[in-house]
């Protein structure tokens, strides 16, 4: 038998071993919407359907902006909060800086919107660089990586999974340099990018997403209007069903590509944002309530920019609002009336700017607008009423509002993320993206004019069009270079954008290619007599719209000779002449030498008779050399023909193609990628922040935890129980050491470490818990007693029982009934001796009577009683086994006897003539007679028993009956245990449950006639 001891460890390591089986899962995988001013971020997990993320705050939406504080980061919401007071140490709409040098319009712009930042440029790389204090930089990278890994907290904490793998919207408008920077932050964060996927494209897919059976092999084109925070794209897309080939099966699933794009990169929400703030801004200032400039207080500017924020999205709703800010500057209030007229008025310019992306649009694709299906607007910023209204006249018909124009991006996203990972099975939703910036390759060649002079010339060839769909893969063959050189990844013709878009873009060379061992390649595949076919460059656009050079390849063409085997059929035909030619010199050969013979048997007859004997000798010894030479002759010709048969040999030649490798060193032009070292080190410094943030938690937690043990401590001590199960003293000291840490934790224990309040923690607890654990004891003892004397009661009732039951129904030795008898008086003067104890002493003293005592006896006779109900049931379905055998053979026995006994009375009736029974008539009987036997038994098998510990019998043993026994029996487990069954111990609450296992037996233990 098991201690209980063992028997809860045994328990407790079926749930530890449960739990880890439990908490392995598949793989969970997110998507990150990017936006300038939020982040939304999805999840898809195995069971889970595809689902925004919470974040702390349990909002759908998070705040992309993070601050630094005291060593402290905050991201979010808080940052947001810390940014009104100390703007300088909060950065937000980071997207806009995102791959940009330091020169560029757009840094610029971000300069004079925000102009409390200490903004430089890398020595290295010429990127955008925040100081934050004198020793301490972040590159635009480091903050976005931080946001991302945010992102990922989020996603974990709401899957309670870990999280890698991830798919990032960017604008459509994002070239080269800025897709590879969000990849280099995604890097920096910890993250396994499937893909980078365009806003448009996924606000695309989520809408057909949910539209599969709308889509079909007619094409439905749809143009999505999306004004976002920062920028506006419209986009014109087609919806159409394609057949592709996958693993050797023909699938027909929708597609959806990209048309036309048209885009706006600063006209968004911020800039009407923008125009509000300084709207106040120089309201305040004409008010004179002080003589400082509101414009060059940046906590005062991050107040204004808060309000109007809010200011415009009340004016979307609402014709005008009251706008007040408490405490602007110097202490002075302000408050100001506006209406909807006055906003629009301030944003005149930006509305006019509203309809040129649809129309560049509509130009990319060289539509019309009446070839236009639908039109959907998304976008936080196409709530302003303006912006819609002018929409409606573009289209003249109602607008698309059928999508969540907050969370359509990372819907779509996440769809796309589950396509691409492993672990999922999604219904097949292709996507092509389309090319906004062409790119071209440009390189020198050496030219030989009519006078014999060379000359250079630039030579360019279009790579990716503008308007190529990707994911794609090119090849591109340099067909004169047969020595190392150079070539250039540019943009190619860039005529479709404006002036202003040009500078926004700095389309600069993207890259510069070196490709070595060119020379040392023809060198050596020329001596071999092989033919160049030129140098072959591997482009890939993938699906993150970043292009690379896979590989470069020197091709070359020889001439070889191969052997091969002869067709079958000309094989057979030589074989036949050849065989046809051997067969006639055969035959003459014979006709040759049938004539020699004919003649020298002539000249044989003339000779005399005495010479006969000497020529039939000589003609015996030709006869064996004709014989010898015919078969070696037949023998060359079957190993000729054997040889032949086994398939003739023939050299002929034959081009091959050889490919050899070259070398390639890439340098960036436009943005230089993070050497490995920049990447370590920048890995570097975002890890000892998390390691801080991390310790700062721990350490919060600490303070936390041992603040609200003093504070319950000190509750507690003046409730009676407490006082009771404690002395004067113990409790003098409590108070008094509670006291004391609590002055200390305000004082100069307000910043140390965690492992140091978890010691204060100790030394408090140490005094504390042993009088919370009396304190326990004594209010859960009464009804642990109470239990134990009801178990004592129901198997002294069992052991009387068995004492008196009959002999036949008598299942236990006189040893076990006398062993359960005993430990039954052990147990009653053992509780009897506790309780007298545990009265003689004082409740501040230590209990002698313990709740886990009373469990131990509870436990030994659960044991016990369950020993003999089982042995009871297993001894009386012996018996009655060995009884319905017995009568089984008995009623075997007297059938046969009836049996004799009737054809007895058979026979002697049929010899009687006078009549009687016939023979048919007497089988009728039989068969009654054999009827009525076999239903005896089941008669007998419905008699009440008298036994004294069988179980309540079944009226219907039907698998219905089964089950709602069953549920039954669960009800009755699941009822709520008291509370003295659930003390700190587990030990005691796993032994305490016998109680209502011995319980159940008891109801099954008396005589049918006391039920």
């Amino acid at each position: 038998m098991m201690v209980p001891d063992i028997r809860w460890t045994m328990g407790l390591s079926l749930l530890v071993l449960l739990g880890i089986v439990g908490s392995s899962s598949g793989v969970t995988i997110m998507s990150i919407d990017f936006g300038s001013e939020w982040i939304k971020v999805a999840v898809v997990a195995p069971g889970v359907p595809m689902e925004i993320v919470l974040n702390k705050e349990s909002k759908r939406k998070t705040p992309g902006a993070l601050s630094f504080r005291n060593g402290e980061r905050t991201l979010g919401e808080d940052a947001l909060t810390t940014g009104i007071r100390f703007p300088a140490n909060n950065y937000f709409y980071l997207l806009d800086l995102l791959g940009k040098k330091i020169d560029n319009p757009i840094v610029e712009l971000y300069k004079k919107r925000f102009p409390y930042y200490n903004i430089e440029a890398d020595p290295e790389r010429g990127t955008v660089v925040f100081r934050h204090i004198d020793d301490t930089t972040y590159t635009v990278e480091e903050l976005i990586a931080q946001m991302l890994a945010y992102a990922k907290d989020m996603a974990m904490s709401h899957t309670e999974q870990r999280i890698k793998d991830c798919v990032i919207t960017v604008p459509p408008f994002f070239n080269q340099a800025e897709r590879r920077a969000m990849l280099t932050a995604a890097e920096l964060a910890g993250l396994k990018v499937l893909s980078l996927m365009s806003t448009n494209a996924a606000v695309a897919l989520n809408y057909g997403m949910f539209r599969r059976k709308e889509v079909n092999a007619t094409a439905q084109n749809i143009l999505f209007y999306d004004m976002g925070a920062s920028s506006t794209t419209a986009t014109i897309v087609s919806y159409q069903t394609v057949k592709t080939k996958d693993r050797g099966y023909t699938e027909t699933n929708p597609q959806v590509t990209v048309l036309g794009l048209g885009y706006d990169r600063t006209l968004g929400g911020l800039e009407f944002q923008m125009r509000l703030r300084d709207y106040l801004a120089n309201k305040f200032n004409e008010v004179k309530k002080t003589s400082n400039n509101v414009l060059e207080s940046p906590r005062a500017l991050a107040k204004l920019m808060k309000e109007a924020g809010r200011l415009k999205k009340v004016l979307s709703a609402n014709t005008e609002h009251l706008s007040q800010i408490e405490g602007l500057l110097d202490e002075e209030d302000f408050r100001l009336h506006v209406n909807r007229e006055q906003f629009e008025g301030l944003c005149t310019e930006l509305f006019d700017r509203v309809q040129a992306p649809v129309d560049a649009a509509l130009i990319s694709a060289a539509m019309d607008i009446s070839a236009i299906d639908q039109f959907i607007i998304v976008g936080g910023a196409t709530r302003i009423p303006k912006v819609q209204s002018i929409l409606l006249g573009v289209w003249g018909r109602e607008l698309g509002k059928n999508i969540n124009a907050d969370e359509a991006a990372a819907m779509g996203a996440v769809y796309r993320a589950a396509d691409l990972g492993q672990g999922f099975k999604v219904k097949k939703f292709h996507v092509k993206e389309a090319v906004v910036f062409p790119i071209e390759v440009d390189f020198e060649r050496q030219v030989e004019s009519d006078d014999g002079s060379t000359s250079t010339k630039v030579v360019k060839r279009s790579l990716f069009a503008f308007g190529n769909n990707y994911p794609q893969k090119k090849v591109m063959t340099f067909n004169k270079h047969t020595a190392d050189f150079n070539f250039y990844v540019n943009y190619g013709d860039l005529s479709h954008l404006s002036k202003e878009e040009l500078k926004y873009a700095h389309a600069e060379n993207i890259s510069r290619v070196q490709v070595s061992g060119v020379t040392s390649a023809f060198q050596k595949h020329q001596q071999e007599g092989s033919e160049p076919k030129g140098i072959k460059a591997h482009f890939n656009m993938d699906d993150s719209g970043v292009l690379t050079l896979s590989m470069m390849e020197a091709v070359f063409e020889k001439s070889v000779l191969v052997e091969e085997d002869k067709p079958k059929e000309e094989e057979s035909t030589l074989s036949k002449l050849e065989q046809e030619r051997e067969d006639g010199e055969k035959e003459e050969n014979e006709d040759a030498e049938g004539k020699e013979n004919k003649t020298e048997e002539d000249n044989a007859e003339k000779k005399e008779q005495e010479g006969e004997a000497k020529k039939e000798n000589k003609e015996d010894k030709k006869d064996d050399q004709k014989t010898d030479k015919k078969e070696k002759e037949d023998d060359e010709k079957k190993s000729s023909t054997d040889k032949k048969k086994e398939g003739e040999k023939e050299l002929k030649p034959k081009q091959i193609t050889v490919k050899e490798e070259l070398n390639m060193t890439i340098t960036y032009h436009d943005i230089p990628d993070m050497t490995e070292e920049q990447v370590a080190a920048s890995k570097k410094k975002l890890e000892d922040i998390n390691t801080a943030e991390r310790a700062r938690h721990e350490r919060e937690a600490a303070r936390n935890n041992l603040e609200s043990y003093i504070l319950d401590a000190q509750d507690k001590l003046y409730q009676e129980d407490y006082e009771q199960a404690s002395t004067d003293d113990q409790r003098t000291a409590i108070r008094e050491l509670c006291s004391t840490l609590d002055e200390w934790i305000y004082d100069e224990g307000f910043d140390v470490e965690a492992s140091v309040y978890k010691e204060k923690l100790k030394e408090l607890s140490k005094l504390f818990e042993p009088i919370k654990q009396r304190v326990f004891e004594h209010l859960n003892r009464p009804e642990a007693i109470q239990a134990l004397m009801d178990m004592m009661n129901k198997s002294s009732e069992f052991v009387q029982r068995a004492r008196v039951a009959s002999s036949e129904q008598q299942f236990f030795t006189d040893v076990e009934i006398d062993t359960m008898d005993k430990l039954i008086v052990d147990t009653q003067k053992w509780l009897e001796d506790k309780e007298e104890q545990q009265q003689a002493q004082s409740l501040s003293d230590d209990p002698k009577l313990k709740l886990n005592d009373v469990g131990e006896k509870l436990g030994a006779l659960d044991r016990e009683i369950k020993y003999l109900v089982n042995k009871a049931k297993i001894t009386k379905a012996k018996k009655d086994k060995e009884a319905a055998e017995a009568k089984a053979k008995a009623e075997k026995e007297a059938k046969e006897g009836s049996k004799k006994k009737n054809n007895t009375d058979n026979s002697k009736s049929a010899k009687n003539k006078s009549g009687g029974e016939t023979k048919s008539e007497t089988e009728e009987k039989d068969k009654s007679e054999k009827i009525v036997t076999e239903e005896e038994p089941k008669i007998e098998q419905n008699e009440e028993s008298s036994y004294v510990f069988e179980e309540e019998s079944e009226e219907n043993n039907s698998e219905e009956d089964r089950r709602k026994k069953d549920v039954d029996i669960e009800n009755e487990e699941a009822l709520p245990r008291p509370s003295w069954m659930t003390p700190p111990n587990p030990t005691w609450s796993y032994l305490s449950s016998a109680l209502v296992i011995i319980l159940i037996h008891m109801l099954f233990t008396h005589p049918a006639g006391i039920r």
